[in-house]
């Protein structure tokens, strides 16, 4: 449940801020999509990174295959779409 709550704000975080890895405002004013992809597959790097961990911390670590890997990428894909459409698809008002 820990892994899929870090994995839902990780997935999230670069369609929600403008700050590029939540360090340093881009200069242009707004972030690229090309930029929020980078950060979207850092993010993905983390959730495995974290996965990896939790899982070493219970017993054995299980050896993967590549199934896996693009099974939780799809996920993490899944779960940036909120983030996605908040930043891409909603209306503005103004």
């Amino acid at each position: 449940m820990v892994w899929l709550v870090i994995g839902f704000a990780l997935a999230n975080w670069p369609f929600f801020t403008e700050r590029q890895f939540l360090v340093r405002k881009p200069a242009a004013g707004e972030k690229s999509f090309g930029f929020r992809l980078l950060e979207l597959l850092v993010g993905y790097g983390l959730v495995i990174l974290v996965g990896i961990g939790l899982e070493t911390n219970m017993g054995a670590v299980a050896s993967q295959t590549w199934n896996f890997y693009a099974i939780v990428a799809l996920l993490f894909l899944v779960m940036a779409y909120p983030g996605f459409v908040w930043r891409y698809l909603r209306r503005r008002v103004s």
